[in-house]
């Protein structure tokens, strides 16, 4: 059962545990954001991660994509790095750039000095989604979190990365800094995850952006164990998981097996070829984020090859690639989700 009971019967949840679905659901990363000008509005003056902390301006955040295209899901607004602000890290997200810490992980007295998340390092998230569920209703509530490989990152770059070069340094060279930082990350995600879903939220994406950049070897390795706790931690919530990274396709496989009821899957790789890789899972996604920009007959076409790929899966839910590109036009948006939903499955 789900923990908003109004919403155990969702097209979203059905596809995530594989049973027969009405028709497919849709939601779309960062749906809730800097492409809807209601969003602009309520944010101008209002810092990330402050936002991120009014219970009040998560809930109308939140809802916004819900009323205005009536997806099948909502994505609790936040940042990946939320946690980490809210047990005393010295960071903040600097717009342009993204996340910034201010003295990046290089030690285990430096893990040691992270506080473990508890519930009440975070009562403001458990309000916020507890407003969400009370004005959701059917529409189930995404809960989410960093993975291990993507926060730690963070911290030890001190900011976003291509190279990563720091964050392997540590992976090769200091294994055991390394493990204590992950198992420290795996701990705050789990305890995060919990929070959201023990106030309502009906299921939880991990989100491993940057888990790409790794081998298959060194992420079964360093990496793989970790969030696998994660999701082992969430499942023993009776919730389903998703999991997504950016650039995995000689991931997916592994990605679930760590757990995940659902495998995110990005726009580079074809879906048919996914649902291969991912096996008995569900899977989510994966039209290209720039499609929203072609013709509206070009996107429709797109996303009927997205959906008939879907029916190979266990489940299928559709989203974009990966997130939303802040100039998207909400109206296409809008249109993409009424095709969607209204694309014949028998």
């Amino acid at each position: 059962m789900s923990p908003s009971p109004a919403a155990a019967d969702s097209a979203f949840l059905k596809a995530a545990r594989g049973e027969p679905v009405p028709h497919t659901p849709v939601w779309f990363m960062r749906q809730a954001g800097r492409s809807l000008p209601e969003y602009l509005k309520v944010r101008e003056g209002v810092g990330m991660l402050e936002s991120c902390m009014d219970p009040d301006l998560v809930v109308e955040i939140t809802m916004q994509p819900v009323r205005r295209y009536g997806v099948d899901a909502a994505i609790f607004f936040s940042d990946i790095v939320l946690p980490l602000k809210a047990v005393g890290v010295d960071l903040d997200i600097v717009p342009g750039v993204g996340p910034v810490v201010a003295s990046p992980v290089r030690t285990l007295q430096d893990v040691a000095a992270i506080p473990d998340l508890t519930p009440d390092h975070v009562g403001f998230i458990t309000e916020a989604v507890r407003g969400l569920v009370g004005e959701l209703g059917a529409t189930p509530l995404i809960g989410f979190a960093g993975a291990p490989f993507t926060v730690a990152s963070y911290l030890v770059e001190g900011g976003p990365s291509k190279e990563h070069a720091k964050t392997k340094a540590m992976m090769f060279g200091a294994p055991e800094v390394w493990d204590a930082l992950m198992r420290k990350i795996a701990g705050i995600a789990s305890a995060y995850l919990q929070v959201q879903v023990q106030a309502g939220a009906s299921a939880v994406q991990l989100f491993d952006s940057w888990a790409g950049a790794l081998t298959p070897a060194d992420y079964a390795e360093h990496v793989m164990p970790h969030s696998a706790r994660v999701l082992a931690d969430a499942g023993a919530l009776g919730v389903p998981r998703i999991h997504f990274g950016v650039g995995t396709t000689n991931l997916l496989g592994l990605m679930g097996e760590a757990g995940a009821d659902v495998v995110g899957i990005d726009w580079r790789t074809p879906l048919e070829r996914g649902i291969e890789l991912v096996g008995d899972h569900a899977v989510q996604g994966n039209l290209d984020p720039t499609l929203v920009f072609a013709p509206t007959e070009v996107m429709t076409a797109r996303a009927a090859q997205v959906i008939e790929a879907g029916r190979a899966a266990k489940g299928h839910i559709f989203n974009l690639g990966h997130g939303v590109i802040p100039s998207t036009d909400p109206d296409q948006l809008a249109r993409l989700t009424e095709f969607v939903q209204g694309y014949p499955l028998s």
